[in-house]
């Protein structure tokens, strides 16, 4: 299947996957900060509770583990589907297979938002385990994502 994209974009797409998942992986920990915050309020005395509630951590982190979970299906997709328009295939490796499975990860995650919040603390502790894997997984995957940056600066020139 022969598609006609101007080289141009084709090269300097290369980069938005990359560009996006630094930034991705900032919100991932931001969601976490706020997921962290939200736990403690259940912790805490009565009065810095009331100011904790205040701040509506539950409320944010919801937010933004939506963004989190949206923006990295669509950063999976965008980061394969520019690497076979750009080489005619994937790169079956450690970075796309980790890249799969913190999209999986995530997605089941997200899925037990609904038994957290009716109280099962089972839900509660996969969905921290869970999101601790990626937020690990993502470290990896931003250094293993930059050396592949660097194979296509070595490319280019």
């Amino acid at each position: 299947m022969s598609m006609n994209i101007p080289e141009q974009v084709k090269v300097w797409s290369q980069f938005g996957h990359p560009i996006l998942m630094w930034a991705l992986f900032a919100l991932t920990i931001y969601a976490l900060y706020l997921g962290i915050q939200w736990r403690r309020i259940r912790f805490v005395d009565k009065d810095i509770k009331k100011e904790l509630v205040k701040k509506d951590f539950r409320n944010r982190h919801y937010k933004m583990g939506s963004v989190v979970l949206s923006l990295m299906v669509l950063g999976n997709m965008g980061g394969m589907a520019i690497t076979y328009i750009n080489n005619g295939r994937l790169f079956v490796g450690p970075h796309l297979l980790i890249g799969l499975v913190m999209t999986a990860l995530i997605a089941v995650s997200a899925s037990l938002s609904p038994l957290m919040q009716k109280g099962n603390e089972l839900a509660r502790y996969t969905h921290i385990t869970l999101n601790m894997a990626i937020v690990g997984l993502f470290g990896w995957q931003a250094i293993s994502g930059m050396e592949i940056v660097q194979k296509i600066l070595e490319r280019m020139s």
